[in-house]
């Protein structure tokens, strides 16, 4: 409904009215602010007027309807009871169809629900099925005797062969699959000691077999098997049985106690023993599983690390059992070595690792953990907490003198400083425990420090009645010999205290600014030799790195280089009347060869030194040149037998208008088009050369290989 519209002179919005929360306390309280009550009173009474003009336009609008208004309503109740029958009559009608549409909806429910059930009990009827045909037909491998089917695959020997093994695992590994899915069955029960049975002699056969390959060196045989391991699951029992009849036997050997206490070398002789288990004794099995860098990518049986789980849980478990007595702390210093030791063994295994991966495998493995948490690391760290027993008897002795020879001028100074370099020296300091060695370094520090405050605030220096003669006696205000006794000692004479002299407090300012300049010196220096070791780690596998890049990108470019021995097949019979068809261009399988190259310079911008992408193409260039001068040199070779031969043929036919080489309008010859068609190969790869940066003159045979070219170009130019 649409108010009329007012005076604009109106205290009010009109539309206030119309609002669901008006409230007329708030509607004139607003006003009032605006103005005064009579004039608000006298706009109410002018719109008053306007709505009761409105109402009646309205009325007068719609007179007709007012009128007939109260007529149309007579009757009303009546017609509304005569359709209230029909309706209820409709609701019960609706009400009984909706009933039976609820019954056959149930009733398709049901029906649907048996046969969903009869189709699982299908599904679990066919995958008993197929476990029955699975056990005879594994049994019908394993055991018939009759059928000629099983009599082409005996065997003489105990042993099953390893084609038949896979046949048989492929099956048993269907078999355990639908084993598993019918858990529960009846029938599942009354097979499963014939699927024990085939299980406990398959696992026989592969045992036997797996060890009857290592025993024979059969690469075959061990494949065969392993990847039968796999097909069955059961990688972990192959690694198992390894660590058992091959790693084993040669551990109980090696890990001797006597051997070991016997010589002072004798656990690093151990260590190297152990170490060459791997390459001497499972070369085969790294060989198989792609552990080794000669290993076939394409016949590879993938999933398992001997390393990590056969031969490392074996050497720890000897040393363990057998060698108890190298993880006594007693002795800090024999602990030292023997640790030291130990985790360089274990440094130089993970390099035989076959890769990161496996490295990671070995940290991780519960025998690696364990190895190192058998040496008590807390415990030998104790035992060298006797370093601070020596500073603390020095601070009991005093402002002693330092011994001569010494950097500093205190005894308690020079002390300290023994101390600190002690705890980072090579046969103390161990990096697992740098935190702590770090604490100590304070806590020397701090107890240095709170002694030199005593010392200070005491003012007192031990008495003469007590002296002691000192290594180099500190000079005093009274005479050249100082005294020698704890502070307490001092603190508690009756005399009168002594003040310390000039001389002695710039021994001690000269002792703590020389500790405060080399103590950084003693720390960064250990730090820079741990950076040294790992720098030298990485330098050591640079060479082979780059001998890694360098043949695998001439591999790639080579790949397309022999593609000059097909030039004399492009041109030969080229020749027609009216065509003479000279190379222009370059061959396509130059940028093919090129390609890697420019890729290189492309992906290693940014990410290495532009020197060591320069070496890389460098030395990529030098065995391609060398390998394209050599198809290049038996290209230009076989042209000239060939062009030698024709000759030859051309002489003997005497009088003829052509030959196979020349065009009957003295065009260029074939041998010419080859020849000159190597030349823009060569020029063209000096072009490219220069584009990447480099210098021809830097590619070793390239100025050998141009010399060959422009001497086939020049013959080809005499031949036009």
């Amino acid at each position: 409904m649409n108010l009329p519209k007012g005076p604009d002179s109106l205290c009010f919005d009109k539309d206030v009215f119309m609002k669901d929360d008006f409230d007329v306390d708030q509607f004139v309280s607003e006003c009032r602010k605006q103005v005064q009550l009579e004039e608000m009173r006298e706009d109410l009474e002018l719109y008053y007027k306007l709505l009761k003009t409105a109402m009646v336009e309205l009325i007068n609008k719609d007179y007709a309807d007012f009128v007939n208004l109260s007529t149309n309503l007579v009757g009303m109740d009546k017609a509304l009871n005569q359709l209230s029958v029909p309706l209820g009559q409709l609701r019960e009608e609706v009400m009984s169809l909706r009933s039976c549409v609820s019954e056959v909806i149930q009733a398709i429910d049901n029906q649907l629900s048996k046969q969903d059930d009869l189709q699982k009990k299908k599904v679990c009827v066919l995958r008993l099925i197929q476990v029955v045909r699975s056990v005879e037909k594994i049994e019908k491998i394993l055991h018939s005797q009759n059928s000629k089917e099983s009599s082409s695959l005996e065997i003489s020997s105990p042993l099953l062969a390893g084609q038949i093994l896979e046949r048989i695992a492929t099956e048993f590994n269907q078999l355990q699959f639908h084993a598993v899915q019918s858990k529960g069955m009846p029938l599942l029960d009354k097979v499963r000691p014939r699927i024990a049975g085939i299980t406990s002699m398959l696992q026989q056969s592969l045992e036997g077999l797996l060890i009857e390959g290592l025993q024979t060196s059969n690469v075959d045989m061990v494949r065969h098997c392993l990847r039968t391991y796999a097909t069955i699951d059961k990688t972990r029992d192959a690694e198992a049985l390894v660590g058992q009849v091959l790693v084993k036997p040669y551990m109980d050997q090696v890990i001797v106690e006597e051997l070991v206490k016997s010589n002072p070398n004798g656990l690093q002789l151990m260590y190297s023993r152990l170490l060459e288990f791997v390459p001497h004794h499972c070369r085969l099995l790294r060989e198989v599983t792609g552990g080794a860098v000669s290993s076939d990518k394409a016949d590879i049986v993938p999933g398992y690390d001997f390393l990590v789980n056969s031969v490392w849980p074996e050497i720890i478990r000897g040393i363990e059992d057998r060698m108890a007595f190298l993880f006594n702390p007693g002795n800090p210093d024999i602990f030292y070595e023997r640790y030291s030791v130990s985790m360089d063994f274990v440094r130089r295994f993970e390099r035989q690792c076959s890769s990161q991966a496996s490295v990671k495998r070995l940290r991780v493995h519960p025998s690696y953990t364990s190895f190192h948490n058998k040496w008590n690391l807390p415990v030998y760290f104790q035992l060298r907490c006797e370093i601070a027993g020596s500073l603390e008897n020095a601070i009991n002795d005093g402002l002693v003198a330092a011994p001569a020879g010494s950097a500093y001028h205190l005894q308690v100074s020079d002390v300290l400083w023994s101390c600190l370099v002690r705890c980072w020296s090579d046969k103390v300091y161990l990096s697992p425990l740098a935190h702590r060695f770090w604490k100590l370094t304070l806590q020397l520090y701090s107890r240095y420090a709170k002694f030199l405050n005593e010392v200070n605030y005491s003012g007192l220096i031990p008495p003469p009645e007590v002296t002691k003669e000192p290594t180099r006696p500190l000079p005093s205000s009274a005479s050249s010999t100082s005294s020698r006794t704890s502070l307490d000692e001092a603190g508690s004479e009756s005399g009168s205290p002594t003040s310390l002299s000039t001389k002695q407090l710039v021994y001690i300012a000269a002792d703590i600014q020389k500790l405060q300049e080399l103590t950084c010196v003693l720390v960064l220096s250990s730090l820079s030799d741990a950076l040294a070791d790992s720098k030298a780690c990485l330098s050591g596998s640079v060479p082979t790195l780059n001998t890694r890049m360098t043949q695998h990108l001439t591999e790639r470019c080579c790949r397309f280089l022999k593609s000059a021995s097909e030039v004399p097949r492009l041109y030969r019979r080229t020749n027609k009347v009216g065509e003479v068809d000279l190379p222009v261009r370059a061959s396509a399988y130059m940028d093919n060869a090129l390609r890697p190259l420019h890729q290189l310079l492309t992906d290693s911008t940014g990410l290495v030194t532009p020197s060591t992408a320069q070496e890389w193409l460098r030395v990529t260039l030098s065995d391609c040149t060398q390998r394209y001068y050599e198809t290049i040199s038996e290209v230009l070779s076989s042209v000239r037998k060939m062009e030698e031969s024709l000759k030859r043929l051309k002489q003997a036919r005497k009088g003829a208008a052509t030959t196979t080489t020349a065009a009957a309008n003295g065009g260029p010859t074939d041998d010419s088009k080859i020849r000159l068609q190597l030349a823009l190969d060569v020029e063209y790869l000096g072009e490219q050369i220069q584009k990447m940066g480099l210098q021809p003159g830097d590619i070793s045979m390239f100025s050998t290989l141009m010399d060959l070219v422009q001497e086939a170009r020049e013959l080809a130019e005499q031949n036009q």
